[in-house]
């Protein structure tokens, strides 16, 4: 029997529509809890074509929401990407699957994305993002974006030329540490199933060609069991610069830098044009997450043996016992934010 006989059979994708999703490509930014799910259903829909990409390594406290990883994963201490590919081809060895260890750039970005038909956003940072829907727009390719934190959730599809970006919906970054992260405020396992699943669906209707799509930003509160939709398809603003063909977060005039300094064992990593940060709230927030110093000049972290994190009024951060830039960047974001 076809294995995608109960897809096939569903008049939204019908037999042509599973063909056209054989002959697709579908990038994945991230294979953290969403990116694990999206890619997951993904390749037991039948997409032809997968490339993963990340830059982390599977940890004990990713299993309860990352669904491609497992203990040995964790012990092997196989890169993300390569693990989820390895398991991805166990699922479906009928599709092509590329994984990519990689810190994802202003200077690699297109490169990464580009000849995709859909990318999927599995990304931990709002930086990304922004990176993400500049590329987009350049390359005029559709991205799934998707975020999970605590209980809630959040998914809508980009469609460059139709509708709003990204940009336009969210317009202003915060500074660094005034967004919550995962580490700080949690996240209940099944919600990242459940918007990387939505994800995953919004791809197909992309791919297929449904002209229903786009427009909808979709909120869902997984602990009190309720969603929202908001009509957004007129919200594109006159004042996006993505949107104007400037793509500054690609062109990095945005987004934090990191540089490894002279003592050879410190990343400093600086956000052009941050706003301050409340550093007795961002001390308050990491105190459930490790050891905590503060004064008003700084907030002093250390989240785990070896590592000590410096996050100053500025929104200049230190993270010290890594010369690895990418783990550097990976720990901010966790942590700190962007």
């Amino acid at each position: 029997m076809d294995r995608y006989i109960r897809q096939s059979v569903f008049p939204g994708i019908g037999k042509d529509g599973q063909e056209k999703l054989r002959a697709a490509h579908v990038v994945i930014l991230g294979c953290g809890a969403l990116g694990c799910s999206s890619s997951m259903a993904l390749a037991r829909a039948g997409v032809g074509r997968l490339t993963l990409v990340d830059r982390d390594f599977p940890e004990l406290h990713n299993l309860n929401r990352q669904i491609l990883f497992d203990e040995s994963d964790v012990a092997a201490r196989l890169p993300k990407a390569v693990a989820a590919a390895k398991r991805l081809c166990g699922i479906n060895s009928e599709i092509r699957l590329d994984p990519i260890v990689a810190d994802v750039n202003p200077g690699n970005i297109l490169s990464i994305i580009e000849g995709a038909d859909v990318v999927v956003d599995g990304t931990d940072n709002l930086e990304t993002r922004y990176l993400l829907n500049d590329a987009a727009a350049k390359l005029k390719i559709p991205w799934v974006y998707g975020g999970a934190i605590a209980a809630s959730g959040m998914w809508m599809s980009f469609l460059p030329g139709k509708g709003p970006c990204f940009r336009c919906l969210f317009p202003y970054r915060p500074g660094a540490g005034v967004g919550q992260t995962c580490e700080t405020a949690g996240v209940i396992g099944g919600l990242p199933m459940a918007v990387g699943g939505m994800q995953a669906v919004e791809t197909l209707r992309i791919l297929v060609g449904e002209p229903s799509v786009g427009g909808r930003l979709v909120s869902l509160d997984g602990w009190r069991g309720t969603a929202a939709q908001m009509d957004v398809a007129q919200v594109r603003s006159k004042d996006c610069p993505t949107c104007r063909g400037e793509y500054e977060f690609l062109d990095g005039k945005h987004g934090n830098r990191a540089a490894l300094l002279l003592c050879g064992n410190t990343v400093q990593i600086s956000e052009p044009g941050a706003r301050p940060v409340a550093l007795d709230e961002l001390a308050a927030r990491l105190a459930t997450a490790g050891e905590v110093e503060a004064n008003e000049f700084l907030v002093r972290f250390v989240p785990e043996e070896g590592i000590e994190i410096v996050i100053f009024a500025d929104g200049r951060t230190l993270v010290c016992g890594t010369s690895d830039l990418a783990r550097a960047r990976s720990l901010h974001a966790r942590f700190v934010g962007a």
